[in-house]
């Protein structure tokens, strides 16, 4: 196996024989071969439209296939193979709809290759991996654009099961997918993974819209940390329709439900709110399961990433479901026929659990998405003019286990009073429950969500610019300090990158997939900085650099 797609990749070089992430270096490569696959999907889609030909079937298979390669989202082999089955037919199915014109010989082998025997995959792995592509800034910007496509893909898929669509988004994956198996220049691979982080905004845009139209804006909230005496249900991962379908089918059940990690910005959504068995968030990030799971004692739903190797003391109550999955746990089925998915055995598995042991009491702030906080717009404007807010810190992405990551911990301890933090995924729990105060009544700490929710703050930072009169969004009081960690973060910096801003930190590493040229291009276009020191970068960003 060769997987350097996560922060956490071993020695920031690669994961070969296995993932620091748990993955076992078969998944690892049956997750290569799928990837191929889906390619090969692209390379028929990317000509459907102009031969008339529909594909938003086969867009959506590909969306749910990338997202199952996305870090800890799925470990399940069984699952990896049924599914390079089925994109094999999907492949095949279409190729026969839009082969008139194509020379089979000039076709790539992901449009091409079959496999047959379970074993027959196992060895494509070894071909068809990262490595395949051999000069390193070719390969470097396949990967990145790769990636970017994975976490587009899991943004268009969140939105696509509220129903919002957007054929353009679907239309570019295909395009980006299949010019990977092309030799082309630099510069065309380079405008490609531009192009995709412009596709990004468009998508994070599309699920804001549809989380926004089916449950709500969110609102200043505070959640309860602590627990009570009833049997209970822990939702862990991303998905907000999930979170719909339980909390209907638990109400009345005398099982209560609380968030785990991303999930708890659903706490801010004013439809999740008439639940009086929605009872708050239990515990913190992702890397923390192991520990949190086991103390909450009851049924535990993972809806998307992020997975840890599960333990035995609480595997046989863990469920996962949509493209999650972990061997030897239960995995609840999609929706068909336009029905709920039936969360029935986590309920009763819930009942037969004692009640969740209290971790910590209190509450917790958020809700502080795009709608909240142009809210409190005319406030915010007023206190940067006052001198009140001197700058605003972005310090959003994803948490990880590396000790490193208590970095983010001490700049936001280390910025000082008149500074503000927007941040939008798991990075927060680095710091927001430390008691940093207020400005005039505005938290120091503005929390807009999930990474999901990552378009809040691009489109406060360009509501802001309008509202200053500014050319440039870099002449904002906006320092970006990003914490990184898998494929959806990755989207979320290529978004940034294709709306112009510049001087991104982006730690607490550099990339590994980033080769020396491209790591070049990215510090002489955009500047973007690996972090330096907790009193260094601060002082950098104070004075706007």
């Amino acid at each position: 196996m060769f997987c350097y797609q996560c922060q956490e990749t071993a020695g920031n070089t690669g994961c070969t024989v296995r993932g620091v992430c748990g993955k076992q270096a078969s998944t690892a490569g049956l997750q290569d071969v799928l990837v191929h696959l889906l390619k090969g999907i692209a390379v028929f889609g990317e000509r459907a439209p102009a031969q008339g030909v529909p594909v938003a079937d086969e867009a959506q298979f590909v969306r749910q296939g990338l997202f199952a390669t996305i870090t800890n989202a799925n470990f399940d082999d069984a699952r990896f193979l049924d599914l390079a089955r089925r994109a094999q037919t999907v492949r095949d199915t279409l190729r026969r709809k839009v082969e008139d014109g194509l020379d089979p010989v000039s076709l790539p082998d992901a449009a091409t290759w079959t496999g047959a025997a379970d074993a027959d995959f196992t060895a494509k792995a070894e071909t068809v991996g990262v490595q395949a592509t051999a000069d390193a800034d070719a390969r470097s910007l396949r990967e990145l654009l790769i990636y970017g496509v994975k976490g587009l893909s899991a943004y268009a898929d969140h939105a696509a099961i509220l129903g919002q669509t957007d054929p353009e988004v679907d239309a570019f994956i295909m395009k980006a997918l299949a010019s990977t198996t092309r030799e082309l220049p630099v510069a065309d691979m380079t405008a490609l993974v531009l192009e995709c982080g412009a596709t990004g905004v468009k998508a994070m845009a599309l699920l804001d819209k549809a989380n926004t139209d089916a449950y709500g804006h969110p609102e200043i909230t505070r959640v309860n940390l602590g627990v009570r005496g009833n049997p209970g249900i822990l939702v862990s991962g991303h998905d907000l329709k999930d979170m719909a379908e339980l909390l209907e089918q638990t109400a009345g059940t005398g099982v209560d439900v609380y968030t785990h990690s991303e999930m708890l910005p659903a706490n801010a959504y004013p439809a999740f709110k008439r639940y009086d068995h929605f009872v708050g968030n239990y515990g913190g990030s992702w890397w923390r399961q192991s520990t949190e799971f086991d103390a909450f004692q009851g049924a535990v739903l993972m809806t998307t990433n992020c997975i840890t190797p599960v333990k035995d003391a609480y595997r046989d109550r863990l469920f996962t479901t949509g493209m999650a999955g972990y061997p030897g746990c239960a995995h609840i089925p999609d929706r068909t026929a336009g029905r709920p998915k039936d969360f029935s055995a986590v309920i009763e598995k819930a009942k037969t659990c004692p009640p969740p042991e209290p971790l910590e009491e209190g509450t917790l702030t958020n809700g502080f998405a795009r709608n909240q906080v142009m809210a409190l717009a005319d406030t915010i404007i007023a206190a940067v003019k006052s001198g009140a807010i001197k700058r605003f810190v972005v310090m959003a992405g994803c948490d990880g286990r590396f000790k490193e990551r208590r970095y983010y911990t001490d700049v936001a301890r280390a910025l000082p009073d008149d500074t503000v933090i927007l941040t939008a995924g798991c990075a927060k729990y680095r710091y927001n429950k430390l008691d940093l105060g207020e400005i005039g009544g505005i938290p120091r700490v503005l929390d807009a969500g999930q990474c999901n929710d990552s378009y809040s703050l691009a489109y406060i930072a360009l509501q802001l610019q309008k509202a200053f009169g500014l050319d440039d969004i870099n002449d904002l009081p906006i320092s970006y300090d990003i914490a990184w960690y898998e494929q959806k973060a990755v989207i979320v910096l290529l978004a940034l990158l294709s709306l112009g801003v510049k001087g991104i930190r982006l730690g607490p590493t550099l990339p590994a997939f980033l080769s020396p040229g491209v790591a070049k291009v990215l510090v002489e276009q955009f500047d973007i900085k690996g972090s330096n020191g907790v009193a260094q970068d601060v002082e950098a960003m104070l004075a706007g650099r």
